[in-house]
């Protein structure tokens, strides 16, 4: 097989210390003038700025991003984490020759910062040593107006990320509790570039570099721009969809300062739009006033092809995160993903809580078998490596080619799921390939075990798989590719809550943990299921989380961690909880319950009943439920269970 000419070569007749790729600096990007120094540089192209600190993986955003435009011929010097306070960190390699190109990081910051309950964490994965304190609220617009002051008006400034992608609307914040501008006019920047932007980034800086303006741009695929709004139509250089203007959705009665009944449909309305209308196989522009701007947003970027889908993953990465922070701990969120290998990306599941499909779209983009195996062969090779590779997957591990046939062409259904309400009939399985794929990298000199720690949709493997596939499948993974526990996520077990998730019926999760649970008597194993469920979800009443309870004391499980639903942009279920609407096509915007205040708490104690912390709670939810006669099976020790998995 023919070399990638990307690819730093390693050493074959011995393991790579892991202080030989921390100590040489110049298997790095450039993170200071003495970096710049070393190479030669006497400035760089594009100042890449970042709230997370720099680690070399691919799993991390500004390596990805960084790597991609190095690769494009850019001269990029990252500035991770810098002082926000003041010019010094944004100037330590000088003014950019191009652009300043800033990102919020892998996660976003609000929710680094907050729990769902609004107490602030203590610990930020992302920063040296896990601590918190390296990044400001909303870094985006922070690090903007100070890389502006920094870098002068004339410089263009590009945000990007998680942070930005999901706000590239009007959106609704929950820490604030307000519908917020685009982030665009907040921040003041130039651009955005939304969605998985490696492709988007790279023609930016192209044009930029044949002496375009950032102002001509206005036909780039996964970008936002804003115009004055009588220039807005004109602007535009697909066919556009007019949205209900910030004003509009964001409307608030003047008196009482609640948001407007009007406002709050029309803010539905307007996030239906814009799932309608955000097909990269049928491009079209949403334009949306904000006072006297027009925000406009052009399609999204066309999904990676699979050749430069494996291109991006063998990029000289080292792996490993940046020298700087021996000294400081190291980077914790490096730990879980090290050794992993991401196989795809976009996800048709439907879940409304989740963002990942407007941020990577629903078409999934695969790599192929080759390039995983070429990137876990380096990965044997790299000092700290155990014979242990974490994972292989991605948003979703099953899901390894597009729903259909017909998305290739046309892209995803407009007004329709792939797997909600119901599997649709042209859905593909592709269990086949992936099983195909963890046996090659299994087989690979060095590894000695390959896990799966991705989620797997359960419905997938139980209702689109055939009886065959899904019989070699399971057996293999019980066999080869589970430490003793797997997590899979049914979320909820009643069937309004389920449908207002996105979500598969119980009874689909009941059968996968029946056929989970024989095949591991058959091979005389004793492994668990983790099943992640969400409390205070749009839809989930009081009662309904009560009997999710009396569910999980039937089966003798409590988990050991609950998920309180956290709304946050971009979602489905974020504008259900601001509305009170189900925007989704097809559901007429019917009126959904949404639980706020103490009863988020209450739900969320019930999920944990048994812990002692939690038992006013759960009596305050039974007796306000009229369901007293509860107690004596929550809370009597002679009737309570405490286990952190599934038994069957």
């Amino acid at each position: 097989m023919e070399r990638n000419p990307c690819i730093v070569p390693l050493p074959t007749t011995a393991v790579v210390e892991y202080h030989v790729l921390t100590m040489d600096r110049s298997l790095f990007l450039p993170v200071c003038q003495s970096d710049l120094d070393a190479r030669g540089w006497e400035s760089i192209d594009i100042a890449l700025i970042s709230a997370d600190a720099y680690v070399d993986h691919p799993s991390f955003a500004n390596a990805l991003i960084g790597r991609v435009l190095e690769d494009a011929g850019f001269r990029v010097g990252l500035i991770a984490q810098p002082d926000w306070k003041s010019d010094r960190d944004f100037l330590k390699m000088g003014r950019p020759r191009l652009c300043a190109m800033i990102s919020g990081g892998n996660i976003d910051s609000m929710v680094l910062h907050y729990t769902a309950n609004g107490k602030i964490r203590s610990e930020d994965e992302y920063s040296p040593g896990g601590k918190s304190g390296y990044r400001p609220d909303r870094p985006t617009i922070v690090y903007t107006s100070q890389a502006r002051h920094a870098y002068g008006k004339d410089c263009p400034i590009i945000v990007g990320g998680i942070e930005a992608s999901l706000r590239r609307l009007a959106h609704y914040d929950f820490w604030s509790d307000l519908v917020r501008k685009s982030i665009l006019i907040d921040a003041k920047a130039d651009m955005i570039s939304y969605g998985m932007g490696e492709n988007t980034v790279v023609e930016i800086a192209t044009r930029l570099a044949k002496g375009e303006s950032v102002r001509e741009m206005r036909d780039i695929r996964g970008t936002v721009f804003a115009v004055r709004k009588e220039e807005a139509e004109a602007a535009c250089r697909f066919p556009f969809v007019r949205l209900p203007s910030f004003e509009e959705v964001s409307e608030r009665d003047k008196q009482s300062n609640i948001p407007t009944e009007r406002g709050k449909r029309l803010y539905a309305e307007a996030f239906q739009t814009k799932m309608l209308h955000e097909n990269a196989m049928k491009p079209e522009c949403l334009l949306q006033d904000h006072l006297d701007r027009t925000v406009i947003q052009n399609p999204p970027q066309l999904p990676l092809s699979q050749e430069q889908f494996d291109h991006l993953y063998e990029l000289p990465f080292t792996f490993v995160a940046h020298p700087d922070y021996d000294k400081l701990g190291g980077i914790p969120a490096l730990t879980e993903v090290q050794f992993s290998l991401t196989s795809n990306r976009g996800c048709y599941g439907a879940c409304s809580f989740c963002a990942i499909s407007s941020h990577q779209g629903r078409v999934v983009q695969t790599r192929s078998k080759e390039s995983l195996v070429r990137e876990a062969q380096r990965l044997v090779r790299l000092s700290g490596f155990k014979g242990y590779i974490h994972d292989v997957g991605g948003p979703t591990a099953n899901f390894q080619g597009h729903a259909c046939k017909k998305q290739e062409q046309y892209g995803p259904c407009p007004a329709r799921e792939c797997l909600w309400p119901r599997p649709c009939p042209n859905l593909q399985d592709w269990h086949g390939r992936y099983l195909d794929i963890l046996e090659a990298i299994e087989k690979i000199p060095g590894v000695k075990k390959v896990f799966i720690r991705s989620g797997l949709r359960f419905d997938q493997l139980m209702a689109v798989c055939d009886g065959k596939t899904r019989e070699k499948f399971l057996s293999h993974i019980v066999a080869n590719n589970i430490s003793g526990q797997l997590k899979i996520a049914p979320e909820h077990i009643i069937p309004e809550v389920l449908d207002a998730m996105g979500k598969p019926r119980v009874e689909l999760y009941e059968q996968f943990c029946d056929a989970y649970a024989r095949e591991n008597r058959r091979q005389g194993k004793r492994q668990y299921l983790i099943p992640y469920f969400i409390a205070a979800h749009p839809g989930s009443t009081l009662k309904d989380a009560i009997t999710l309870a009396l569910y999980m004391h039937d089966h003798h499980f409590v988990p050991d961690q609950v998920q309180e639903y956290y709304p946050t942009p971009g979602t489905v279920s974020t504008t259900m909880y601001y509305t009170g609407l189900d925007p989704r096509p097809g559901m007429d915007f019917r009126p959904i319950y949404v639980p706020k205040g103490k009863e988020r708490s209450m739900q969320r104690a019930l999920l944990q009943y048994d812990k002692p912390q939690n038992r006013k709670l759960v009596l305050d939810a039974l007796k306000e439920t009229g369901m007293m006669h509860i107690a004596r099976i929550l809370l009597e020790p002679s009737h309570r269970y405490r286990q952190g998995k599934e038994n069957r």
